[in-house]
């Protein structure tokens, strides 16, 4: 039997009867990941400029990347702000999610609606509302105001996140631990957090990456001494053509990639256990 015969699942749809839909699939992935391949080759490019292809290879913009205090403190920044958004937004954004699963009351709906509403709203709106307020309360160009602001766009994804987990999830196994006089807390730490534990992780994940790779919130409530590293990149590309931002978004694409690349194989060893 060959390849296009076969079936392409449990039904009777062959592969070949698909093969329209392979197709698209890689149209898709491609045009996904085409930015990237031209970015990589570009970041080792010993031309002034950005060039694609590069006449000449060379790691001279990753050598004035790392030279460089000015852009070794914005992505110092940087970390430090997604690692402590992560901090903050995955324990509330668990807590919420679980408060909502175990709620019976009639608005928890709306309270949901209300939770994931700013990655529903664009962001810039978000950027705007939140650097009139900083303005009120002195916070504008902290690191503090930073992790706050970038907060309020990762709890969501914390919420959807779990929520999604907690819907395939036995409630009556923690009941039965409570039952045999577990407080709520710790049947939640001893039965229920370890079987939604790769939800969480993936969500502290997204929390960390969406803090690291933001860029508009930035724009608005970071600057100086905390100026993050996509502002200072956004900064580069719109003041002059700085061949260093090809090989920092050449960093943070394998920085990204690998931590996902880790939750997926720290997911799929999780199930294998």
């Amino acid at each position: 039997m060959s390849w296009f015969s076969r079936p392409a699942s449990e039904t009777q749809i062959t592969n070949g009867q698909r093969l329209w839909l392979y197709a698209v699939a890689w149209l898709v992935m491609i045009f996904l990941l085409a930015p990237t391949v031209i970015v990589i080759p570009m970041s080792f490019s010993d031309s002034q400029y950005l060039e694609f292809p590069p006449r000449v290879w060379s790691l001279r913009w990753y050598e004035h990347y790392f030279g460089s205090p000015a852009w070794m403190q914005a992505t110092a920044t940087s970390l430090k702000a997604g690692v402590l958004t992560m901090l903050v937004a995955t324990p509330i954004g668990v807590m919420a999610a679980y408060g909502l699963f175990v709620s019976k009351m009639r608005a928890a709906s709306l309270i949901f609606l209300i939770l994931v509403m700013p990655i529903m709203v664009p962001v810039i709106l978000v950027a705007i509302g939140v650097f009139y307020i900083y303005v009120q309360i002195n916070l504008v160009n902290s690191l503090l105001g930073l992790v706050l602001a970038h907060s309020i766009l990762a709890i969501p994804l914390v919420v959807v996140v779990v929520s999604s987990a907690l819907k395939s999830y036995d409630m009556n196994q923690e009941m039965a631990a409570r039952s045999l006089g577990a407080s709520r807390f710790k049947a939640f730490m001893v039965i229920t957090l370890p079987q939604i534990r790769f939800s969480v992780i993936t969500s502290a994940l997204l929390s960390f990456l969406t803090s690291f790779d933001e860029v508009i919130v930035a724009m608005f409530v970071s600057g100086g001494e905390n100026s993050t590293l996509t502002r200072n990149m956004f900064n580069a590309l719109r003041d002059q053509i700085d061949p260093t931002i090809a090989s920092i978004s050449t960093i943070m694409i394998i920085v990204s990639t690998s931590l996902l690349v880790l939750a997926q194989a720290f997911g799929r060893s999780d199930d294998e256990t």
